[in-house]
């Protein structure tokens, strides 16, 4: 995936809000996805962007969208599609 420069920024800013929202260390949120708190760390500060499956992860451990993760919406709730009814 990749993330325009202005996404990576929303991307670092939302990932930090989020996780200290939950009053919730860079450790354990590292631990938490498999990763090594300096490559968390990376995602935080706009080094590197997330794999696509740990995209999802955050995603889904947040209940927000990645369209809120990544700045395409201001939205963070996301709805299960109504297709399934």
């Amino acid at each position: 995936m990749i993330v325009k420069g202005w996404q990576m920024q929303i991307l670092a800013e939302r990932l930090k809000a989020l996780r200290e929202n939950r009053r919730i260390y860079q450790k354990e949120m590292a631990e938490l996805l498999g990763l090594s708190l300096r490559g968390y760390q990376c995602y935080e500060s706009e080094e590197s962007e997330p794999k696509l499956a740990t995209l999802i992860a955050i995603a889904d451990y947040y209940h927000v969208s990645i369209d809120y993760l990544v700045g395409r919406t201001d939205i963070p709730d996301f709805h299960t599609s109504s297709a399934e009814d």
